[in-house]
This record gives C-alpha cells, structure tokens and sequence, in this order.
C-alpha cells in the first residue's frame, strides 16, 4: 500500500512541476523598435547624422544560452552597394532566467557622422529572423 500512495505522489509531484514549466511560456523577443536610447522610451525612426542609434525589443521568458543578433545594412546610402552590411553584434542571455528589454546600438560610423539614406537592421532570436525595422538619417 506505501508503493502505491508513494507512486500516487510522485505522479502528482510530476504533474504539478510540469504545469509550473508550462505556465512560464516560451522565451520570446517582440516590440522591436528603433529609438534614441536605451531603454526604447524614444520611439523613432528619422535620425540625425549625429544621433546614436538604439534597437530595442522585449524579451519574455529568456534562459541562459539565448542569443541575439542584430545585423546593420545601408539599404539606400550614396557610395555604398545597396544593402550593404554594415556590422553585426550578438547578446546572449547570462542568467538562468531573464525578463526585460534587450537593445543594440551604432554610434554614428563616419568621421561621427552617418550618411544620408535609409537602414534596416535585422534582429533574429537564436539564429531565427524575429523582425527587420528601418530607419532613415535626414
């Protein structure tokens, strides 16, 4: 009889660990945006040749080993080859769990002066695309 109430309790112990698991969700990154800080507090996209340029998303529910990428083009900008890449950078996630904004940023390239055109930067999450925003500097 204590096999059986010992299984029983096991079972339910299972039962319970994994709805907690599930109730946690999948990690996901969303709400991409391009902004004039960090934070992404100050949506835009028209920049400045002097502006520094911030992509910022949400991350829900990151664990430890989630990586994100950000890949830059010049998609229209005059001496350079159409969609041209122009840098890329990775974030991965350091702690065992993780909630709150992720954000990438470019300095202004040139002589601190980006050229006149239109951008795009690519974000993908663990090597799979998530969102391409674009930007123009005016």
């Amino acid at each position: 009889m204590k096999s059986k109430k010992l299984s029983i309790l096991f079972s339910v112990l299972a039962l319970v660990i994994s709805t907690l698991a599930c109730a946690m969700g999948e990690p996901t990154l969303d709400n991409v945006r391009t902004a004039l800080d960090q934070d992404g507090n100050q949506v835009t996209s028209v920049f400045s040749t002097t502006d520094t340029v911030y992509v910022v998303s949400d991350l829900s529910n990151g664990i430890k080993g989630n990586v994100i990428t950000s890949n830059w083009y010049a998609v229209e900008v005059a001496d350079t080859e159409p969609n041209f890449l122009i840098g890329s950078s990775d974030i991965t996630v350091q702690d065992e769990t993780f909630d709150g904004t992720i954000y990438f940023f470019f300095p202004p390239p040139l002589d601190g002066q980006w050229p006149l055109g239109t951008y795009k930067v690519e974000v993908l999450f663990n090597n799979m695309l998530i969102s391409t925003v674009n930007f123009s500097v005016e």
